[in-house]
């Protein structure tokens, strides 16, 4: 076998193997995002915190980045409003819409990236 029939194949395996890796950290995002988690925020002092609907449009837009962004920083609460016993946050942080992001005093609601890379950091 020659060298670029071996280095072929190599890569070929190189691309299969990162393409089943993508699909599957995709999947496990989407099952992250479902879950519907009650959440205790006094556990969690000085996190951002992000509150979103798993059948929201907006939410699903910005989901994974946070997802991600959070995977490394470990500064963000994930508060899936579709929780029932979750839905007293609306009045505690007066919320009337999602994705909203909250931290200390800073706020937004939106998708706007630069924005919510102001309130969840680099």
């Amino acid at each position: 076998m020659t060298l670029i029939k071996r280095v072929s194949k190599v890569l070929a395996v190189i691309v299969v193997v990162l393409a089943v890796s993508s699909f599957a950290n995709h999947q496990y995002v989407n099952h992250v995002e479902k879950q519907r988690s009650i959440v205790t925020l006094a556990k969690h002092p000085k996190k951002v915190l992000f509150f979103y609907r798993d059948d929201c449009p907006d939410c699903q837009s910005i989901f994974h980045r946070i997802y991600w962004h959070n995977a490394i920083s470990h500064n963000i609460v994930f508060i899936n409003m579709n929780q029932p016993q979750n839905r007293h946050y609306i009045q505690k942080y007066q919320l009337t819409s999602v994705p909203t992001l909250i931290h200390c005093k800073q706020r937004y609601t939106g998708t706007n990236q630069q924005k919510i890379k102001q309130i969840v950091g680099d």
